[in-house]
């Protein structure tokens, strides 16, 4: 295990800068997710940490020392990657020994590495086979056990699961965490996918732009979003936001002229964004804020339903346990939870105290 520090890291292509100053600390044994949109520079960071791309300005240091001149082999990392990466004429045993006979170990030393990790990952059936016989599940588990024969002190996973379908793709989430629970290796792991960050993380890293939005374990980033950007990225489906202004009596009036109980402590006149997840609105009396609504969409998931109401000139979605009777062009009345509702100045995107 082993602790990673990003200090003021800034890294160019050219005039292009892709991260600007960042830093990140990781403490040892912990498994942090890099998420974010396409192009955030969640990647770069971690081919800088894995030493597959330079570094403009700043230092990355593991456990204290600075490892910016060191090759990759040189600072005890593995890394995971999307496309497996296996040798084709290759064995399953020959894939994960590789490393250590480029290290020098003899023959024992890496078949008992080989059998011993093999068992960790359910692949001791699977030795003699090569990558063309094997699933997508199958080969990603090679993957990680090609890294895990190592012993490094950091694993770095690039969206490793992007390639599985939905089905693997759970039962690989449920695998990777319990190899970490485990082994209790570092672990930095990169997705484009919320989903996998707020099931993984002991922290997630919300990336946009080069930058950090956020930081923080999964479900206080949820709950306590910084900015209109962590709000919206994660959650599925998204929270709904609705631009309103501030009236003189301290309501929130949307664009539609509704006015809610909300934003008293704020200025007069102020623009600002209302938001709230789908699943804290109500078809029942829950004593939150009554709205009344036209039905525009239902999509039955199995055990939810996703309803598409307007409300005024806005749409806004709504997650419910179970299924309907209502159909489409219903008038609705719909409950909001007063206490699960966030406002962000519209201009900068930050989170308001209320």
């Amino acid at each position: 295990m082993s602790t990673i520090s990003v200090r003021n890291v800034t890294k160019k292509y050219g005039a292009v800068t892709a991260i600007p100053d960042l830093s990140l600390e990781v403490t040892k044994g912990e498994f942090i997710v890099l998420v974010g949109p396409s192009g955030c520079g969640k990647s770069t960071l971690l081919r800088m940490l894995a030493g597959l791309e330079s570094i403009t300005e700043g230092e990355v240091a593991i456990d204290g020392e600075v490892v910016n001149n060191m090759m990759p082999r040189q600072r005890n990392i593995a890394m995971v990657f999307q496309s497996y990466a296996l040798y084709p004429h290759m064995t399953v045993a020959g894939n994960m020994g590789f490393s250590l006979k480029l290290d020098g170990a003899d023959k024992a030393e890496v078949a008992e590495r080989v059998n011993e990790v093999a068992k960790i990952l359910a692949l001791d059936s699977l030795l003699d086979r090569k990558p063309a016989q094997l699933s997508g599940g199958q080969r990603q588990r090679v993957a990680m056990g090609r890294s895990i024969v190592r012993d490094p002190s950091v694993f770095l996973f690039d969206e490793p699961l992007s390639n599985l379908d939905a089905k693997l793709r759970v039962q690989m989430r449920a695998e990777i965490k319990s190899l970490h629970n485990r082994l209790g290796t570092t672990i930095v792991y990169v997705t484009h996918d919320q989903i996998e960050a707020m099931t993984m993380a002991d922290r997630i890293v919300v990336m946009n732009a080069g930058t950090i939005e956020q930081v923080g374990a999964p479900l206080d980033l949820y709950d306590q979003p910084a900015n209109r950007f962590v709000a919206e990225f994660l959650g599925s489906p998204s929270m709904n936001l609705i631009d309103g202004t501030i009236s003189d009596s301290g309501t929130v009036v949307l664009g539609s002229g509704l006015e809610l109980p909300l934003g008293a402590s704020l200025r007069a006149g102020a623009e600002v964004t209302l938001g709230i997840r789908p699943e804290y609105i109500s078809l029942s009396d829950t004593g939150g804020m009554k709205v009344r609504c036209m039905v525009s969409v239902i999509e039955p998931t199995g055990p939810a339903t996703i309803l598409v109401v307007e409300m005024g000139d806005e749409k806004v979605t709504i997650e419910v346990t179970g299924r309907v009777a209502h159909r489409v062009g219903d008038f609705i009345d719909i409950w909001m939870a007063k206490e699960h509702c966030h406002l962000f100045d519209t201009s900068s995107g930050i989170r308001l105290d209320q």
